[in-house]
Formats: C-alpha cells, structure tokens, sequence
C-alpha cells in the first residue's frame, strides 16, 4: 500500500469510529500526575486492575507528587499490588519523583512545560520509561501532541494489511501523525460529543468525562487522544489477540479479503 494510501485510510478509520462512538474521555484522571502514576501501573495490567491500585492510593491520601515522596516503599508496595509488579512500579515511580525533585524542584507543571521532544527524552532516560509509557504522559498528562502506539493498534494494523513484517514504535507513531494531522483542518471532522452512536449504544473503551479527559488542549493533540482510545475500543472488543470479532466490528468493511482475521 502507498503511504499516502495508508494514511488515507487511518484518517478513514478516525471518522468511522467516532462517528460510530462519539468521544472516549481518554485519560480518566482527576490530576496530571494521577495520569502519570496509571500509566506507569498499566505496563503488562488490566485497566481494572489499575484502578484498583489508584483507588488504594487515593484513598490512603497519597495519589500526589508528595504522597509518593513521603510513603515507605514498602507500603506504596503493598497500595498498588492489584496492578502486578509492584515492587519495580513502586520503585519507579520513586524514581520519578526524585527526578522531578531534582532537576525541577518537584514542580511537574515545569517539567511538562517542556518542548516536546526534550521532555521525550528526558522520560526515556529514566528507569521503566518506554515509548509507550512516555508518550502516554506526554500526550494526556502533558496535552503534547504525540500519538500512543499500544498493542492494540499494531494489531488492527497487521489484520488490515497497512503494514507488513515488524515496524518499530517510532515508524507507526510517525505513520498515525502525518495521518492524523490531516484531519484538523477538516471541520466536519473535528471530535464533538454529539455525534451519533451505533444502535447498540456500544461506546468503544469510554470512560465517563473527567478533568484530565474534558481539559483544554489543541486540535491535533485532541484527534490524537480520541484516536487512541477509539483504537483501544477496537483492539478490546473486536479485534482480539484470539477470536476476533470481524463481522462486528465497525472496521469491517475496511477488513482485505484475504485476511486470515476475515477467515472463518
């Protein structure tokens, strides 16, 4: 397929599915750094999970910058364990802290008032910090206009044939920017919560709004947002490592006939 082709059709995929499911109200959060913390506690979780682990924290009082400062690892071990590998999440994100101690004063408004592709690699640099996990920050805690490459969208993206053998994060991340930044001059097409949903009042992964989901941000960074979470949507309720639900999917017509996901 053409690049052009390719980015054409992702652009595609972001009309069907949101007119299909309306806004996703990605990240649920109450707080940046309440963001921040799930997306270190979602690497190899369950969302479900990871909320009780946040819940535990919020409710002990210590889901800020100086809760996670002042807590006993053993105990910070022991609020986030529904979320699996507590002991190296509750060792990151002290070291996080100590980061944002150090190098700004603990002010996280500062460390995300940085340009975009130094506060990248200033994520990366520190200990558990993937792609992943670094533009999750960057993009619902810091309103940075960076789109979240996951499992879920290399999926769709092999079953749809757009890219073949093994991409690396950064080639699909460039792929779904160039895409996606077509789509903001096209008016019709901007996100708006009353757009019409399907039938069966499915809605994606939604979450109900919150401050972090309903904050201020531009036009671009918003279509990233909605993108991933219309993707998580896909990836959660159809398109499924094993037994893929095809015939369900609002992407199905975009679906090649010689998919081996189309097969019976």
């Amino acid at each position: 397929m053409h690049p052009l082709e390719k980015e054409k059709e992702i652009r595609a995929y972001y009309s069907m599915l949101y007119s299909a499911w309306g806004a996703q109200h990605w990240w649920p959060a109450g707080t940046r750094f309440e963001v921040i913390v799930g997306a270190y506690l979602t690497q190899n979780a369950a969302w479900t999970n990871v909320e009780r682990a946040l819940a535990n924290l919020r409710g002990a009082r210590l889901l800020s910058v100086d809760g996670i400062r002042r807590v006993p690892i053993s105990k910070l071990q022991q609020l986030i364990r529904p979320s699996g590998y507590f002991r190296q999440k509750a060792q990151r994100l002290k070291t996080f802290v100590k980061f944002l101690d150090k190098e700004y004063s603990g002010s996280l408004a500062k460390l995300l008032a940085q340009p975009t592709d130094k506060l990248r690699g200033l994520l990366l640099n520190l200990n558990g910090v993937g792609p992943e996990t670094a533009d999750s920050i960057l993009l619902y805690a810091g309103n940075h206009a960076v789109f979240v490459v996951d499992a879920y969208t290399r999926r769709i993206l092999e079953r749809h044939q757009i890219l073949s053998g093994k991409p690396d994060y950064e080639e699909i991340r460039q792929l779904f920017q160039r895409a996606l930044a077509g789509i903001v001059n096209e008016e019709e097409q901007k996100p708006r919560n009353e757009r019409p949903m399907l039938e069966s009042g499915t809605r994606g992964a939604a979450h109900v709004p919150s401050p972090m989901s309903t904050a201020r941000r531009t036009a671009l960074t918003q279509v990233f947002n909605e993108m991933h979470g219309l993707i998580v949507g896909v990836g959660k309720d159809y398109c499924r490592k094993s037994q893929a639900k095809c015939e369900q999917c609002p992407l199905r017509t975009f679906l090649p006939a010689d998919s081996a996901s189309a097969r019976p």
